[in-house]
Parts: C-alpha cells; sequence; structure tokens
C-alpha cells in the first residue's frame, strides 16, 4: 500500500501545477487589465475622474460592438477584414439620408440594410465562389473605401442632423452615456447568440472541424455565411451611432476600427476560453484597448507611439495563444 501511496503523493503536486497555470492562462489578461487600470489610477491625476471613466465608456462603445461581430466571424474561422469600412459606409450614408429628408427610423433601417448587402456580398464570395475570407473582404473594403470617398468627394457631411439622431451619440440617460446602453444591448445579443442558442453552438462546431460539423448534419455553408452577415451588421450599427457620437460623416471615420476590432477578439482569446473567440472576452478586449488609448492620451503620448503599442499587444496576445493552443484562424 505505501507503494502505491508514494505514485500518488507524486501526482498530485503535478496536477495541482496544471491546475495554477491554467488558471493564469484564463485570467491573466484580466489580472494584466487590472493592473493597467491602477497603474494610470495612481500615475495620471484625471484617470479616475467621472467624466473621465464616461468618456471610456463612451470610447469602447462602438468598438465593442464591432468586435462583437468579429466574434462570430473568428467562431466560424472566418475574418472579416471590410469592418472599418462598413463602420465608414454606414456612417456617411445615414447622415445623407437624414439631410435629405428621410425620417430617422428609416434612415437607420437603410443603413442596416446597407450593412447587410455587404455582408450578404462577403458571403457568396466566401461559401459560393470560394475565394478566402482574407483575400474577399479585403477587396469589398477597398471597394467601400473608394465608395466612401466618391460619394462625398472626401468631405465630411455636418449639419441638419435631427437631435434625436445625435441624442443616440451624444446624450445621457440616468447620467449613464446611451451609448453605454447600446454597447451592453449589442453585447448581451451577441452572448446570447453565442452561448445559449443551436444557432452559436453550430457557428462554434463550423470554425472546431467544418467537414466533421457538415457530416452531423449541420449546413456549414449557410452558418460561414450568416457569421459574416453578423460581422456587417454589427459594424453598420457601430457606423451609424459614431456619426451621431462625431455629429457628422467622416468617409474615414471607420478606418481605426479593424485593427483595433481585430485587437479585441485577439485580446479576448487570450482569455475565458484561451484560443477560441468569446463574447466576454472581446468585451474585455475593448476595455483593454479602451484604457491604453485613454491613459495614452491623457500622459500625452503621439498616436503613432499608441498605433505601435496596440501592434505589440496583437503580437503578444497571439503569440500567447499560439504557444498554449491549436490556433487556426483561415
Amino acid at each position: 500500500m505505501s507503494a502505491q501511496a508514494r505514485p500518488a503523493a507524486e501526482i498530485r503536486p503535478h496536477a495541482t501545477d496544471k491546475g495554477k497555470s491554467q488558471w493564469l492562462l484564463k485570467y491573466s489578461t484580466l489580472i494584466a487589465l487590472v493592473i493597467l487600470f491602477l497603474g494610470f489610477a495612481l500615475t495620471v491625476d484625471r484617470f479616475l475622474t467621472t467624466s473621465n471613466l464616461l468618456n471610456i465608456v463612451q470610447q469602447i462603445s462602438m468598438l465593442t460592438i464591432v468586435g462583437a461581430g468579429l466574434t462570430f466571424g473568428f467562431g466560424a474561422k472566418e475574418m472579416d477584414l471590410s469592418v472599418g469600412y462598413t463602420v465608414g459606409l454606414t456612417g456617411i450614408l445615414v447622415p445623407l439620408m437624414l439631410i435629405s429628408g428621410v425620417p430617422l427610423p428609416l434612415a437607420l433601417l437603410g443603413g442596416t440594410a446597407a450593412g447587410f448587402a455587404v455582408g450578404a456580398v462577403n458571403s457568396m464570395l466566401v461559401t459560393l465562389i470560394g475565394i478566402p475570407s482574407l483575400i474577399a473582404t479585403l477587396a469589398t473594403g477597398s471597394i467601400l473605401y473608394g465608395l466612401n470617398f466618391m460619394t462625398t468627394g472626401g468631405r465630411a457631411i455636418y449639419g441638419g442632423l435631427p437631435d434625436t439622431y445625435l441624442w443616440l451619440g451624444q446624450g445621457q440617460f440616468l447620467g449613464i452615456p446611451v451609448l453605454a446602453y447600446a454597447m451592453v444591448l449589442f453585447v448581451l445579443l451577441a452572448w446570447f447568440l453565442m452561448e445559449r442558442t443551436i444557432f452559436g453552438r453550430y457557428i462554434y462546431a463550423v470554425g472546431g472541424n467544418l467537414k466533421a460539423a457538415e457530416l452531423s448534419g449541420v449546413n456549414g455553408r449557410f452558418y460561414r455565411s450568416a457569421a459574416l452577415v453578423v460581422c456587417s451588421l454589427f459594424a453598420a450599427v457601430a457606423g451609424m451611432l459614431l456619426a451621431a457620437r462625431l455629429g457628422s460623416g467622416q468617409p474615414n471615420a471607420g478606418e481605426r476600427y479593424l485593427l483595433d476590432g481585430l485587437a479585441t477578439v485577439f485580446i479576448g482569446m487570450t482569455m475565458i476560453r484561451p484560443g477560441t473567440a468569446t463574447v466576454i472576452g472581446t468585451f474585455f478586449g475593448a476595455l483593454f484597448i479602451g484604457v491604453i488609448n485613454n491613459g495614452l492620451n491623457l500622459i500625452g503620448m503621439d498616436t503613432y507611439i499608441q498605433s505601435i503599442v496596440k501592434g505589440l499587444i496583437i503580437l503578444v496576445a497571439v503569440a500567447i495563444v499560439s504557444r498554449t493552443t491549436k490556433l487556426r484562424l483561415l
């Protein structure tokens, strides 16, 4: 019996160490976020003010919505590189319609339809023609970029926007920005679809093993297409809210949401379920990016330095996931 007890005693510390390492992997990014937040709070006087914290919430609202949409794409192992330009598309389309006298509900519906159209084109290129999503969405993004500038002549669209529309991006309710409510709404919607419905389970199944999912009766083409459409729809919503926040339509305002949106998902994949894109992970990824951007702005860091920092963060996040899981994006 003593001979049997000794191996058991030797195995137990190894299992404990493995459990600790898994726990650290699961929550290390969240711990880093807390440390980063405390670091800025202790070193930057204005960081913990109510106005600045509300500003962070407003800054990450559209980014979180874009990232939540991208989570569907990553879940199905499809990458949408057109989201930033879809943000720009609806960010100029809706103000143009409003200035032309279109009622707000119809203008918002038109922006949503435009996002759906972009997603439908992307899905057809990927699932029907067979172009890899990385290439297909890169091409459609380039087309949208040209259309955005061709439509506006490179000029901003401002003036004549209704107060109700501006309230969506600039207003508050019970002291909290309306954008925060929109962010929570779409995060909860995305989380429910991905984690509590058959739709989300099939998205993950298709992304995990397409052939096995199809052999089980799952329509892989449909769920890959649906994931790309959701990416574009969420980007379209973010674009409409961004224009309301800016009080104008800017043809190039959505460009930064591509890199930042991808960063939120990559950072999110280092936590919760490492190697897997999750909506909650993406939310914390957006908060991570928002805190960094805000803190660096407050200390007067140049924008190009911020770009370098975000690029390094993406590399570190992908390196962590790649070293600890079988990361496969394409």
